[in-house]
């Protein structure tokens, strides 16, 4: 079918923090709780918020973007998803019209409703200012209304709705948690925490969804007279790639190059940035996946190729360290010519020493040639391209470390669109098999390139 047809919401600010995050996930949760069948995803590059979205929902989360992932991958996907849902979510990035492409292009293009959700703790009629700028800064785009977020009181709902040029707008609020900006969903330097890590994640999320449940929001039927407002007011047809899509990016054909090879990949709470569609895109090569964790103790399971992806190497350095098993299992494996492709935090867990923000210093695995150092200043932030020999790879980078090395560059990342330079984006290192990076991938970019790093020929 080239049209399928569903309720769909972008979920959107006016910058980040002020709680995309809970509202989607408590959204998606009371659906779900009522026995609707939700497809929640994010936009831009997020390995984090997707954690908590797919707990609040049960099915996969996937990011879309319109240039690291590409227009029709997108589409591709969010037809897919229209087609067996009945509601459809989507947690925008950043602020509305932040980023090139923003979120509000994805919403232009798609014909999606637009939600917006603005943190009201310490306003009252500039909500109102606010919220028709954002309404109105781009004509065109439809509107689902909006709902303030951190607010005081009933009395604080009552003056911020009364500053609304129109009213009709007003979906509810959510009362503050805590005192000053404590949310729900727990946060730390690269964003929220996990929510496998927490013990009471789907406590959380109920709590929040209650809350939500008492706003006009909440209480909004999903069927109603004709006539009277209801959730298939906010219906979006959704075509398939290739109906309508002009110009739109091509996703690369992906061929069996890694048909018979396994690849072990570390995947814990260390290692946990990880997209879903990553794997899937391996599983599409012909790859084997075999899943470790170094945190469990455990060795290098028997394979061809090692991903290391990104996530909390810094976090738990004694316990990384202390896996000598694993530690000469790599050093094997290097031995023996095998690839290894080491992303971010992946690739702070192959150097010598690790130092933390306070100054403490600790040993790591030592198979590159390098230090790792934790610093409080942002390190590299945004979407970035790497050039490989076998074509261009679309991805990001967000990290806050730094490493010195003696390892002399193969490579480097740039901005979109722009040719590499000394000093700016990623550095791209090699050392035998090993290809190590700041850089994380989107593998469906270009897949072939992440076949050839991972050892086909």
């Amino acid at each position: 079918m080239h049209l399928a047809r569903c309720p769909a919401l972008l979920i959107t600010s006016s910058a980040s923090g002020q709680g995309k995050t809970t509202l989607t996930a408590a959204l998606a949760r009371l659906h779900a709780r009522q026995g609707r069948r939700v497809r929640v995803f994010k936009c831009g590059p997020d390995f984090l918020d997707p954690h908590w979205h797919e707990l609040a929902c049960g099915t996969p989360v996937h990011n879309i973007d319109l240039w690291m992932t590409g227009e029709t991958d997108a589409r591709a996907r969010l037809h897919a998803a229209a087609r067996e849902a009945d509601l459809i979510l989507i947690e925008g990035v950043m602020g509305m019209f932040d980023g090139n492409p923003s979120a509000a292009d994805l919403a232009e293009l798609l014909g999606l409703h637009v939600l917006a959700v603005l943190d009201a703790a310490a306003m009252a009629g500039t909500f109102g200012a606010l919220a028709y700028g954002l309404q109105h800064y781009r004509p065109g785009l439809r509107w689902a209304g909006l709902l303030a977020n951190r607010v005081a009181s009933s009395h604080h709902a009552d003056l911020l709705m009364s500053g609304l040029r129109d009213q009709s707008l007003w979906q509810g609020a959510l009362v503050r948690v805590g005192r000053g900006k404590q949310s729900l969903l727990p946060e730390r330097h690269l964003g929220l925490v996990a929510a496998r890590e927490i013990d009471d994640g789907l406590q959380r999320l109920d709590a929040a969804a209650d809350a939500l449940q008492a706003t006009p929001l909440g209480q909004r039927p999903w069927l109603a007279p004709q006539g009277e407002a209801s959730w298939q007011d906010w219906c979006v047809d959704f075509l398939a790639p290739g109906s309508d899509a002009k110009g739109s990016t091509e996703i690369p054909e992906i061929q069996p190059w890694l048909a018979g090879r396994r690849i072990a990949i570390a995947r814990d709470a260390a290692f946990g940035f990880i997209y879903e569609a990553n794997l899937d895109c391996l599983r599409a090569m012909g790859a084997e996946l075999a899943f470790f964790s170094p945190l469990a103790g455990q060795g290098l399971p028997a394979c061809d190729a090692l991903w290391l992806p990104g996530g909390y190497p810094e976090l738990h350095v004694t316990t990384l360290a202390a896996n000598t098993v694993l530690r000469e299992d790599l050093e094997r494996h290097v031995a023996a010519g095998k690839p290894v492709w080491a992303e971010c935090g992946g690739m702070l867990s192959l150097c010598e020493t690790l130092t933390d923000a306070e100054g403490r210093t600790a040993q790591l695995w030592g198979l590159l040639p390098a230090q790792a150092l934790m610093q409080a200043k942002l390190a590299g932030l945004g979407m970035q391209q790497l050039e490989t020999p076998w074509g261009v790879l679309r991805g990001h980078t967000f990290h806050y470390s730094r490493m010195e090395t003696t390892l002399a560059e193969v490579g480097r990342s740039s901005r979109p669109g722009q040719q590499p330079q000394p000093g700016r984006g990623e550095a791209l290192y090699r050392l035998g098999s090993v290809h190590a990076s700041f850089f994380h991938a989107w593998f469906a970019s270009q897949p072939r390139a992440v076949a050839g790093l991972l050892g086909a020929h």
